[in-house]
């Protein structure tokens, strides 16, 4: 901060303005008068808060991410940007946790715990309520009953509950989330009738026997005879995810995309984060999720699509021009894994990285063709002639040839991936493995889900000679 320390009046003066109102003036060393200049202290004081935050960034980078996204917790772009750089910076952010939360976004260890004020539709004054109740009126929640026990469900109402379940916060003491949501108006009536109970003083047999409507903490009412809860299956990995992208604004426990991030390695894709490194039109393969479809029609009055795809890098927009748009509105699905191949390109509006998609595939119907040859068989002419005539066969017209065909050396007891460059593409899996099996071929096709991930892959945009 500046601290003025002497003024002095010079009269009426010429002034420079530099067009803002409010009058702060400066004489300057030509004797002119600056209004509303920013001035050395004010920049020095800027470049020392920068220098700040440099330092506490470098040296306590859990700490320093941890007071971002709190500063940042009503907006859940930002805190997604962040918890971006945490990944990149090898910080993980663990999931809200009903015992472990604070208000704020807290340091733990190597790690940062989700903070419960970032967390939609919790309201303040139930996020004082649970953490009272866990800090002041008996440590960490066992389980439900014990929780429904402690809180005033008042102020955490059947809407906070909901969130929090959503939001993965009771996995800790409840993993079934489905369960407990069904069971959840069950739990209300139940804790709700027996704190009615506890204050008029009407304690069943079982309480007075087990000893349980009574504790060392007055505030406190822990249930011996809590009601069971539906026995049902929980919901999928994915659709546990979804509800964590809508409560929380991004997936924390694990990405829908890590359990094909593996698989997808023989397709080399890239990272949506790396896209600024490429060149203009560069041929790319994308593993993603589309979080926004909007269709669009030209001023040929044809459709076309503005998308934006989503991995656990980063985002980025993409364009489905008309002439694609047919071939791929099927596969155009929100919160789908995908392949997306295409060509990279920049925003002209704001020269941000952007994607022109080629071909969108659903991952899960992903397949790919492998022609398995040794040695002696991958580096002779004739065989690499006779397997360039079939594939350039089954390539059949331009652009249209959708499967990938990889090369397997088998060898030293490892397998090289060689992938076939597009010219050597095919358009229907089968067919071209019936056409290489009765040339002699060992071939055969498979999702690239089952596919395992290779040593080494090698892209060759000829058939190899190796």
């Amino acid at each position: 901060m500046v601290k003025i320390v002497k003024r002095r009046s010079h009269g009426i003066q010429k002034v420079y303005d530099i067009g803002v109102a409010k009058d702060h003036n400066f004489l300057l060393h030509n004797g002119l008068v600056a209004s509303n200049c920013f001035n050395k202290s004010h920049s020095t004081a800027y470049a020392y808060v920068t220098y700040q935050t440099a330092y506490l960034k470098a040296n306590y980078p859990v700490e320093y991410m941890s007071a971002l996204m709190t500063a940042s917790s009503d907006t859940q772009e930002k805190v997604e940007k962040y918890r971006e750089n945490c990944l990149k910076m090898g910080i993980e952010v663990k999931p809200p946790n009903i015992n472990k939360s604070q208000k704020d976004f807290t340091p733990d260890g190597d790690t940062i715990i989700f903070g419960l004020s970032a967390i939609k539709n919790l309201g303040e004054g139930a996020i004082d309520n649970i953490l009272h109740a866990r800090e002041e009126a008996g440590g960490e929640f066992k389980d439900m009953s014990d929780f429904m026990g402690r809180i005033n469900l008042k102020t955490v109402n059947k809407r906070a509950l909901e969130t929090l379940v959503y939001a993965g916060a009771f996995d800790p003491i409840h993993n079934n989330r489905k369960q407990l949501l069904e069971g959840l108006e069950l739990l209300i009536s139940w804790s709700q009738k027996r704190h009615q109970e506890k204050e008029s003083g009407q304690l069943n047999m079982l309480d007075l026997l087990g000893g349980s409507a009574e504790s060392s903490n007055t505030n406190q009412v822990v249930y011996a005879n809590a009601p069971q809860l539906p026995k049902i299956e929980d919901f999928s990995a994915q659709e546990k995810l979804k509800s964590e992208k809508e409560y929380l604004g991004f997936y924390v426990s694990e990405h829908p995309l890590k359990p094909f991030v593996d698989s997808a390695k023989i397709l080399a894709p890239i990272n949506i984060g790396d896209l600024p490194a490429q060149k203009a039109r560069k041929k790319i393969c994308v593993v993603a999720m589309l979080t926004s479809i909007k269709p669009h029609i030209d001023k040929n009055g044809n459709t076309m699509a503005f998308l934006t795809a989503e991995d656990i890098s980063g985002q980025v927009d993409a364009i489905v021009f008309a002439s694609t748009y047919d071939e791929v509105k099927n596969q155009l699905r929100e919160d789908v894994p995908v392949i997306i191949w295409g060509k990279a390109d920049k925003n002209k509006r704001d020269d941000k990285p952007q994607i022109i998609i080629d071909y969108i595939e659903i991952i899960d119907q992903v397949k790919m063709v492998l022609v398995n040859l040794n040695y002696h068989q991958a580096e002779d002419p004739k065989t690499q002639g006779k397997l360039k005539s079939i594939l350039q066969e089954q390539s059949g017209e331009k652009n249209k040839a959708k499967i990938p065909v990889f090369a397997v050396i088998n060898e030293l007891q490892e397998r090289i991936f060689i992938r076939l460059g597009h010219n050597y593409w095919v358009q229907n899996a089968e067919n071209t493995v019936n056409a290489l099996r009765n040339a002699g071929f060992n071939a055969h096709s498979q999702c690239l889900q089952t596919s395992s991930s290779p040593s080494e892959i090698i892209e060759k945009e000829t058939i190899p000679n190796t």
